[in-house]
């Protein structure tokens, strides 16, 4: 191995930690000084999720402890997740496999399969669609809200530094108020906190109004769900998943 290599690896692997270490300072502050607690409602919910994983790791303790008291709860996944594919798993495979993984992961959460729906929009393009292909995929999501009619929406933080994620919120807004629904929005995050110190770009609004759930009765089942994604595991970055495991998860109110 070349210096160039060793040097290029020793900063990835500086950079992960960095992040990781950024990561369970601001989440912990967050959680422990900047929120105020949130009890578990009776309120009917969707969570959008951009990617087959991301409703787990950032509701998964939710979704669980609203079913075990019998709440309904759908999921609704916007893209197929092509991208997140490690080597070992062969490209026309990957899409049925992270739905597998999806509906595996939401019977240990509690969600029946009729109340999951793939949507599956190309992975890594919900930023960039055509005017006409966003307005259909906005009128699908309207349908779904109308459909359901969630007294909460889950969709992920307008500023969680993932183009997929990002455009799922906007889009989800945009047809809360194309179906005239009134529901209750709250914002998770998955990469929000993942960030560079160095070039740390969040501001105080973007974190005020934190709300915690504590999830301590259901988090074995989280952690359950989240193994349940083999395929993804490999590709996330080291320490990247110990915030999931917390006894506590946060939102933000919209």
């Amino acid at each position: 191995m070349g210096n160039r290599e060793i040097i290029s690896k020793l900063r990835v692997t500086f950079g992960a930690k960095l992040r990781s270490i950024n990561a369970g300072i601001l989440s912990r502050w967050i959680l422990y000084f900047k929120s105020q607690p949130l009890a578990v409602s009776q309120k009917s919910a969707m969570v959008f999720s951009p990617h087959q994983d991301d409703e787990t790791l950032g509701c998964g303790g939710t979704i669980a402890l609203k079913r075990s008291q019998g709440v309904p709860v759908q999921v609704v996944f916007l893209t197929d997740g092509r991208y997140g594919r490690p080597e070992w798993i062969q490209p026309e495979r990957i899409t049925d496999i992270r739905q597998q993984e999806a509906v595996d992961a939401l019977q240990i959460l509690g969600v029946a399969n009729s109340e999951i729906h793939f949507l599956n929009q190309i992975d890594n393009s919900l930023q960039n669609l055509p005017n006409d292909q966003r307005q259909d995929l906005v009128t699908r999501l309207a349908q779904h809200l109308q459909s359901f009619m969630p007294e909460e929406v889950y969709v992920p933080h307008k500023k969680d530094f993932h183009d997929d994620h990002e455009a799922t919120y906007k889009l989800v807004q945009e047809a809360i108020a194309l179906s005239g629904i009134q529901t209750e929005l709250l914002q998770y995050p998955i990469w929000m906190f993942w960030q560079n110190p160095l070039s740390f770009s969040l501001k105080f609004e973007d974190v005020a109004d934190a709300r915690r759930l504590a999830i301590s009765a259901v988090i074995d089942r989280k952690k359950r769900a989240i193994e349940t994604y083999r395929s993804q595991h490999p590709g996330l970055p080291s320490g990247f998943l110990e915030r999931f495991f917390l006894p506590y998860e946060i939102f933000f109110k919209d």
